[in-house]
């Protein structure tokens, strides 16, 4: 309303100035070529006022006609750009839906339109990988890891290729380019950290963990530092002792439930003489998870002591958590060396009904000790033949008879819990892989084999100083023909679309390394 007021008050306020200057006595002589031309001041100032507006518009014609070149390189731009941006849009959504025709078409027509775009780059590399054209990809991802804008997303790419390839030298390098430039990028950072682990460089990989330390929240940060410093000590407690004392305390109060720093620091305290706390140490992660080496551990603090003093340190242990069978199983076994085979059978009894392996194996040694009754014995080792299965270091269907920092399966850091495995029909034996020993992975890695019917995965043996795994029981699975999508090619398993970080349409997960793909015909499921 005040807006109006005032509109209509400055156009009362223009009449009147016209009115009273139309009003004004006299005019204005103009002589043009001697001839004198008389006229008022109002017919003046209009011709003033229409010169004025000729004026403006020939000079915005002129400007236009100037500026034309520029205006239609504009449009032309403008128009290519859409052109170029449908393009791209139609060819992701090609990729995601498997139509490798259709995905190189508009990777054709983006280059075109658009070439060197971020998009158009990825484009042409995502069609690449669908129609199987490895070599292509990689240029496409090269050309974006020269690029400063898409460097990240082109280290990437060429990561994933290089694992396809079966390339850990070449993989290694793009990764640990990609943690160097862009600390923040959690992929590089896990890979680097998975190689750093398989080649047992502990001292590398913590140093990793410190730079990415902010990416991390504090309670993984924690964990994964306890893991690293425990895998440090135990690499080197046969070397430094002192060290490996100060590597897996520090562990142990980092993670004081984490079961192979507790058991090797109770051990290492027990020798300096600090028994209080190591048996400090070692009930704590006890009474958060029950594991055979703790029990050893704690019953062995005081060197040289009778089986019968051992035999009372561990009840006052299994006492801490009662009906649990790892208190049994220790305590059977400490009464078993203290030939109190009454205790053994009791503390057992409740497990007779339903007995899993090392149960039937106690009561075995048992029946053999106590009475030499062999007939007994043979009687329970047959038993645990076909017995339950007990817990044991299981990490991605992998089965080890000890603790590693880290699954050589998928390279996860503290992957290895102490569960009981899944079990199947056909097992996977452990073979010697076919590898050269320059790029041989670390001890007990999966290994990818040559693509064949019935190419089973390879273990790699462990060496002298890091046991053998258990052969493990795994369920496997036929895999099945993979859908044909009519030209010989296979067609995508999931059809989605891939954003824009995404360096590949079938890129696998890069948690998982390289040493645990295979193209064989079976892949582990348990």
């Amino acid at each position: 309303m005040i807006r109006v007021v005032l509109y209509l008050i400055l156009v009362a306020v223009a009449a009147y100035g016209v009115v009273q200057f139309a009003d004004v006595p006299g005019g204005a002589a103009v002589i043009w070529q001697g001839v004198q031309y008389k006229v008022s001041f109002v017919t003046a100032g209009a011709t003033l006022l229409a010169a004025f507006v000729a004026l403006y518009f020939i000079v915005a014609i002129v400007r236009a006609i100037l500026r034309s070149p520029h205006a239609l390189s504009r449009m032309r731009r403008t128009r290519r750009g859409l052109r170029a941006y449908e393009a791209m849009s139609h060819g992701l959504i090609a990729i995601g839906a498997g139509d490798i025709a259709a995905a190189q078409k508009f990777a054709a027509q983006a280059n075109q339109l658009a070439p060197g775009e971020p998009l158009a780059l990825l484009l042409n590399a995502q069609a690449a990988q669908l129609s199987g054209d490895r070599a292509a990809a990689e240029r496409a991802f090269q050309t974006m890891a020269s690029r400063a804008d898409t460097k990240a997303l082109g280290l990437h790419g060429l990561f994933i290729e290089a694992r396809r390839r079966n390339d850990p030298q070449a993989a290694q390098a793009f990764a640990e380019e990609a943690a160097r430039t862009t600390p923040s990028l959690g992929w590089a950072t896990r890979a680097v950290l998975e190689f750093r682990c398989a080649t047992r460089d502990w001292a590398g990989a913590l140093a990793l963990l410190e730079r990415s330390e902010d990416a991390l929240d504090k309670a993984t940060y924690r964990r994964q530092r306890a893991v690293l410093l425990t895998a440090r000590a135990l690499a080197t407690e046969g070397s430094d002792r002192d060290a490996a004392k100060a590597l897996v305390l520090e562990a142990q109060q980092l993670a004081p439930a984490l079961i192979p720093a507790a058991a090797m620091a109770g051990r290492l305290l027990a020798e300096g003489g600090s028994l209080r706390k190591a048996s400090r140490v070692i009930e704590k992660a006890w009474r958060a998870n029950p594991h055979p080496d703790l029990a050893q551990a704690y019953a062995q603090l005081r060197y040289g002591d009778a089986a019968r003093d051992r035999l009372k340190r561990v009840e006052a242990l299994a006492r801490q958590t009662p009906d649990n069978i790892e208190g049994a199983l220790a305590l059977a076994r400490a009464a078993l060396d203290a030939r109190d085979f009454a205790k053994a059978r009791t503390v057992l009894k409740p497990y007779l009904d339903a007995p899993t392996k090392r149960v039937c194996l106690v009561m075995a040694a048992i029946e053999r000790t106590e009475g030499n009754d062999e007939g007994r014995a043979r009687e329970w080792t047959a038993r645990a033949v076909n017995a339950a299965p007990d817990p044991a270091w299981t990490a991605d269907g992998y089965v080890s008879d000890h603790w590693l920092p880290a699954s050589p399966v998928t390279g996860r850091i503290d992957a290895f819990e102490w569960r009981v495995p899944l079990t199947g029909t056909l097992s996977a034996e452990v073979i010697e892989p076919a590898i050269e020993p320059s790029t041989a992975p670390a001890s007990g890695t999966m290994v990818p084999v040559e693509s064949g019917p019935r190419a089973p995965a390879r273990v790699a043996p462990s060496t002298a100083s890091e046991p053998a795994p258990i052969k493990t029981e795994a369920r496997l699975e036929p895999r099945q023909p993979e859908p044909s999508a009519g030209d010989g090619k296979p067609a995508p398993v999931i059809p989605l679309v891939h954003a824009p970080d995404d360096p590949g349409p079938d890129a696998i997960d890069e948690s998982e390394p390289a040493a645990a793909q295979s193209d064989g015909n079976w892949r582990i499921l348990g």
